[in-house]
């Protein structure tokens, strides 16, 4: 017997409802029977009558049989049954809609309403014998009406039609059920909202479970598009940029609700409920919904409407094991195709196993098993498996620490939370700090330093508004309490932008926090606002702002984690700094163009000098810029409020230190140093590129070149950045006589010592053997010979190194100093020594075993740049190393 035979066979004997559509059909059950089910469900789909109502009740009895035998065949797998009836319901409510517009107002496009699909017809996954929960929406303004009909009373008349022609029991049958209680306030609404209205609702007053919902809501018929724009605009409503872990709470109140509502039996046998019962359907759904509300509004590849399809894409997202995915889908995919079976036998939307033995051995037949008890037995271990995994989403398995001493010698202190932070104010917040405060006590117990964690915890609790998603971060992610606390208590800066921002910590734990930034292209890419914002400075801005932020943020928590070289990290700063510069550079001169226009053959220039032209940055360096422009001076520019090129671009470069540097409601960015433009402070913030020229072959210091060798171009086309590449490598070529450059840079050596003292013992920027005295070293030697002008410092020494200018050794003792200051800029931002607690962390961030070993480096590293220095400049450096 093959299986279309098998099939049939068990239809008929198992299920009445099959039976009589597959008697009522004869031509489908022939091409059933040669196996022809392509062909059967082409047939069933072209079916045709004279009347709507009873062509979509003739073919919805057709697609019934036919996909019921070619699943019970094997040849039509779940998704494909599912897939098959939603397209039903889609094909079925746009044609409702439409013959409920044409029949008042004939030859009417049915513009202005739409039947935006929710649940499982918004999935795909609609059930065998499903209801339909469609929301209902219509646009006064377009929607086809007679000339004495009010939009609102022809959107009700539209929405009572629509909802007769489907649902009406008739000597044929129904099409769908249809249920209007998903749509908003739906105890006072009436069948269709207007889309400002809805719009409002969900802006202002919508429900936890109303966010759920819409992840699968879609636009199934009517004006299709319009419906699309609606859902774009909710996006914000749905999709929160911050990491929601509320989101979790709501589910496990929901959760909590329907197994307190739920009076059936908890675990598979008779009268079991597939959908409702642990570990059932349900629970693979929210399980992947949760998932979704928490990471979807910051990660795109989410925003899946499939349960299948999210719980894969959360596995590729690395947000859940590759395994748990793959389980939750074999067991969502079976229970579904039982819960089919269930509905097959009479056509009647049922989610129970049946009461009787007799019952449920019939269901067990029709399915292909042998008996009832073979059912209950797969069940069984489908859904303890579902179980599991959902108790460990919601937390239910897991043991609160034991109360450390901590808590005994802290209670009071702790109890003065509740009672003066309006952090903890809220009944709310104060429910899920009582749930978080086990594992707290005991991060605290474990911290570096427990007195300052306890300290800077309460500092960050303090400028917080609300913290209940806080804390349900950290009750979902305990082992997160120990990594922030740790952050907090080793470096100030990085607890301080987390009391100002807490929603860095979505980054914290994102997978990518773990990786190095990408390339400037890439980080370009991301500071871009959504589209609709593109135009938008302020926002603009603030996304750059956001992005820098976080990168930020991430980096000095890989750096007090000793997750990657401190120079790798500062690597990372750098890129980080060029792209945010060349976006907020590009957001201001649009901006600026659309009042100004543009200067005919002028274009911005931006140079970066310092450690942003080196392209190693630390957590404290500010930006050294030079504004250039190419063209005349004189040229006025073409928009309605002209400029001499001149003042065009002074007040554009204005314009872009501002859009750097002055803060917005994501925060600040970076401070920026123009001294370095010709003239200083004294001159104009932007210059001509021929002015710029001129200056520097004819009226630069020593020390003005000198800044030079690290000078790298920022912004502007790629035809100007190579001009000035070159007139920077002719300037930097330009004949010295030795001894004059010698003399000035000593010089300014000493006028730097005599003004600049070191902080500490490990200022390794200051003290004399350290990092300045190595740089000074080296811009010496480039521009005296004119070689390995390279504006990135390693690569400057490695060709010097290899040129016999420099010892080979000088290359790691700039790695260790290096290192160190990246470092210290984070742990002790003011150069001075880190507290006790902090110190091997600090080591163990500059890559040496303890702080003994990272003091040993630092002398090693100025010993060896005092002999480097007065090897080449003929000058004995006073350095005392222990």
């Amino acid at each position: 017997m093959d299986a279309w035979t098998d099939a049939l066979e068990r239809a008929r004997q198992h299920s009445p409802f099959l039976a009589r559509a597959l008697a009522r059909q004869p031509d489908l059950a022939a091409l059933l029977a040669a196996g022809q089910g392509e062909q059967a469900l082409a047939a069933a789909k072209a079916i045709t009558a004279g009347d709507l109502a009873v062509e979509l009740r003739q073919q919805r009895l057709a697609l019934a049989a036919v996909l019921a035998v070619g699943d019970l065949a094997g040849a039509f797998p779940p998704a494909r049954v599912m897939g098959e009836l939603s397209a039903f319901a889609d094909r079925a409510l746009d044609r409702a809609i439409g013959h409920a517009i044409t029949h008042r107002v004939p030859d009417a496009v049915p513009a202005g309403f739409v039947a935006l699909a929710l649940g499982k017809q918004g999935a795909g996954e609609l059930n065998y014998s499903s209801d339909i929960d469609p929301i209902l929406l219509y646009d006064p303004a377009t929607l086809p009406r007679r000339a004495r009909d009010e939009p609102a009373e022809a959107a009700q008349r539209y929405a009572r039609s629509v909802t007769e022609l489907l649902s009406q029991q008739t000597a044929d049958g129904y099409v769908f059920r249809v249920d209007l209680r998903l749509r908003p306030a739906s105890e006072v609404s009436p069948p269709a909202i207007s889309f400002d209205a809805a719009l409002s609702h969900y802006e202002s007053s919508a429900l936890a479970w109303e966010r759920a919902a819409f992840i699968r809501a879609r636009a199934a018929g009517g004006d299709i598009a319009a419906g699309e724009r609606f859902l774009q605009a909710i996006t914000p409503f749905v999709w929160r940029r911050s990491l929601d872990f509320t989101a979790i709470e709501d589910i496990r109140r929901l959760t909590r609700r329907i197994r307190e509502a739920y009076d059936g039996p908890q675990a598979p046998g008779p009268g079991f409920d597939l959908k409702r019962g642990r570990g059932g359907i349900r629970e693979i759904e929210f399980f992947a919904q949760t998932h979704q509300l928490v990471h979807g509004g910051r990660r795109p590849a989410l925003r899946l409407r499939g349960t299948r399809a999210a719980l894969d894409a959360l596995a590729a997202e690395g947000l859940i094991a590759g395994d748990t995915a793959a389980e939750l889908g074999v067991a969502y995919d079976r229970l579904r195709t039982i819960e089919h079976r269930l509905q097959m036998v009479d056509d009647r939307q049922t989610h129970s196993l049946p009461d009787s033995l007799s019952a449920l051995d019939n269901v067990a037949r029709l399915d292909g098993l042998t008996d009832g008890a073979a059912l209950v037995a797969e069940l069984d271990g489908l859904t303890r498996t579902v179980a599991a995994h959902y108790d460990r989403l919601l937390g239910e398995d897991r043991a609160a620490p034991p109360p450390p001493a901590l808590a005994q010698r802290h209670a009071e202190r702790v109890a003065g939370w509740r009672a003066t932070l309006r952090a903890l104010r809220g009944a709310e917040a104060r429910v899920a700090f009582d749930a978080v405060l086990p594992w707290l006590l005991d991060a605290f117990d474990k911290a570096p330093d427990p007195p300052e964690a306890m300290a800077r915890w309460e500092r960050l609790l303090a400028r917080l508004p609300s913290a209940v998603n806080l804390f349900r971060l950290f009750e979902q992610r305990p082992g997160l309490l120990d990594e922030v606390l740790r952050l907090l208590t080793l470096s100030r800066p990085l607890g301080d932008a987390l009391a100002h921002r807490p929603a860095l910590l979505d980054r914290l734990i994102d997978r990518s926090a773990l990786e190095l930034p990408p390339a400037v292209p890439a980080l370009m890419q991301a500071m871009q606002p959504v589209e609709r914002q593109a135009a938008d400075l302020e926002a603009r801005l603030d996304r750059i702002r956001q992005v820098v932020g976080e990168e930020r943020f991430v980096l000095g928590a890989q750096l007090v984690t000793a997750r990657h070289d401190a120079l790798d990290v500062a690597d990372g700063l750098g890129r980080v700094a060029e792209a945010a510069l060349c976006c907020a550079t590009a957001a201001a001169v649009a901006e600026f163009e659309v009042a100004h226009g543009r200067v005919p053959g002028g274009r911005l220039l931006v140079l970066g000098l310092g450690r942003l032209g080196g392209g190693a940055l630390t957590h404290a360096s500010d930006l050294d810029l030079v504004y250039l422009f190419t063209g005349d001076i004189g040229v006025e520019s073409d928009g309605r409020r002209p400029l001499t090129a001149s003042l065009y671009f002074n007040r554009l470069a204005q314009r872009v230190t501002a859009a750097l540097s002055v803060p917005t409601s994501e925060g600040a960015l970076y401070e920026v140093d123009t001294r370095l433009r010709p003239q200083g402070a004294q001159g104009p913030l932007a210059v001509s590129l021929d002015s710029f020229a001129r200056y520097q072959r004819e009226e630069a210091w020593t020390w003005e070149h000198m800044a030079l060798t690290r000078a790298r171009p920022m912004f502007g086309i790629a035809e100007d950045r190579a001009a000035l590449t070159a007139l920077l490598q002719e300037i930097l070529h330009l004949p010295r006589a030795p001894d004059r450059l010698r003399a000035d840079v000593l010089a300014m050596r000493a006028e730097m010592a005599a003004h600049k003292a070191p902080v500490s013992e490990l200022d390794v920027k200051l003290l004399r053997g350290g990092l300045v005295d190595l740089e000074f070293l080296i811009h010496y030697l480039q521009l005296r010979d004119g070689a390995a002008l390279q504006p990135h410092l390693p690569q400057a020494i490695a060709g010097l190194a290899g040129l016999g200018r420099v010892p080979a050794s000088l290359a790691h003792h700039h790695a260790v100093l290096t290192r160190v200051l990246v470092v210290q800029r984070l742990f002790a931002p003011a150069g001075d020594i880190p507290p006790l607690v902090a110190q091997d962390a600090f080591a163990a961030a500059c890559g040496l075993a303890d702080y003994p070993a990272l003091l040993h480096s630092v002398g090693a590293a100025r010993a060896c740049v005092a002999q480097a220095w007065q090897a080449v400049l003929g000058q004995e450096l006073e350095i005392s190393v222990d």
